[in-house]
């Protein structure tokens, strides 16, 4: 009896340690993500959601304080860090005249591994997004003016500001090519995309495309996809020498478009009605051949490094659906926070 009242005793005391370093004003830190993982921007709840990818569990939350509607995010070259846009402003309904916001809007940079504040500055206008470089020595960020659109171009090493490149009114999203060569800034204003060589900051092209583009989208085929939004439109260009090459009618309003590798499909996501479209190129013309039901208001599409897996947030749902690339099936739908936009995978 007296050796079990000296155990009871000890476990007592074990359980009152535990909790002491876990109540509320001394809190347990978050365990560090080195797992393969899907960060998924929150725009509603100033948040990320940080998903374990064997798992598909959301592992971890992060707070994006002093935030207001963050759109999307890039990750470092060297998976150090992630950059998440803060617009101000909603946008899930749409691109369109979005020149100005309604609250701050800058730029933050995390630690990608900890999750932790490292950095941030204040932009003058709206930023879709900001986007680093292929090198990681540079953070590109598009600059939402009515009058002017720029972009923005800082050094990684203090994101002191190094060039300022002049583009099309009210850009949307910026992207690189796939195999780096080129950068793309959809001018939503002006139905126009402008190409910029990374290296010497000179614009080599201005490219008309369908009204409000937001994002030219890059593939491994050479060729970036832009998401015409009021034209209901996908514009297909070719990276090695601007021409445009191909223009398909969708019959919705696009959300997002992605490269699928698996069965070289072009996916894009149709808001309206809560789906992903994909469409197969046969003969030179590209066709929708079949659909998949996500969840309202879908959004981004990313997919996997094998290609086998898709991730679609669906902003009027406040979930990401996990795709079966190869029998294009949903094989569940996660929660995460309000109106969800924005992903990247960091493996």
């Amino acid at each position: 009896m007296q050796f079990q009242n000296v155990k009871l005793f000890m476990m007592a005391v074990l359980i009152t340690a535990v909790c002491t370093s876990c109540d509320d004003d001394n809190p347990a830190p978050e365990a560090d993500i080195t797992y393969p993982a899907l960060y998924v921007v929150n725009g509603a709840t100033n948040n990320l959601s940080v998903i374990e990818l064997s798992s598909n569990t959301v592992r971890r939350t992060i707070a994006l304080y002093n935030a207001t509607f963050p759109h999307h995010i890039s990750l470092s070259p060297d998976k150090e860090f992630i950059a998440v846009a803060i617009t101000g402003m909603d946008l899930s309904g749409g691109h369109g005249g979005h020149g100005t916001g309604n609250g701050p809007t800058k730029v933050m940079i995390l630690d990608a591994v900890t999750g932790e504040f490292h950095y941030e500055f204040n932009t003058n206008h709206l930023p879709h997004n900001a986007a680093f470089n292929p090198s990681g020595t540079e953070l590109w960020v598009p600059q939402a003016d009515t009058a002017q659109g720029t972009v923005l171009v800082y050094n990684t090493t203090g994101y002191t500001l190094k060039n300022t490149i002049n583009v099309g009114r009210a850009p949307s999203e910026l992207t690189f090519s796939f195999d780096g060569s080129m950068a793309f800034v959809a001018n939503t204003m002006d139905a126009t995309v402008t190409m910029i060589d990374p290296a010497t900051k000179a614009v080599m092209a201005t490219i008309p495309v369908g009204e409000d583009p937001v994002g030219a989208w890059p593939a491994p085929n050479g060729k970036m996809y832009v998401d015409n939004e009021a034209d209901f439109t996908v514009t297909e260009i070719d990276v090695s020498n601007a021409n445009v090459t191909s223009t398909f009618n969708l019959g919705f309003m696009p959300g997002y478009v992605s490269y699928s590798t698996h069965h070289n499909e072009v996916w894009v996501s149709d808001a309206t009605n809560g789906r992903i479209v994909y469409f197969e190129n046969t003969g030179g013309v590209w066709a929708p051949v079949g659909n998949i039901s996500t969840g309202s208001n879908a959004h981004a599409i990313v997919f996997s490094n094998d290609g086998t897996r898709a991730y679609v947030s669906n902003q009027g749902a406040n979930t990401v659906s996990v795709i079966d690339v190869v029998n294009h099936t949903k094989l569940q739908d996660i929660t995460v926070g309000g109106e969800p936009n924005g992903m990247v995978i960091k493996n």
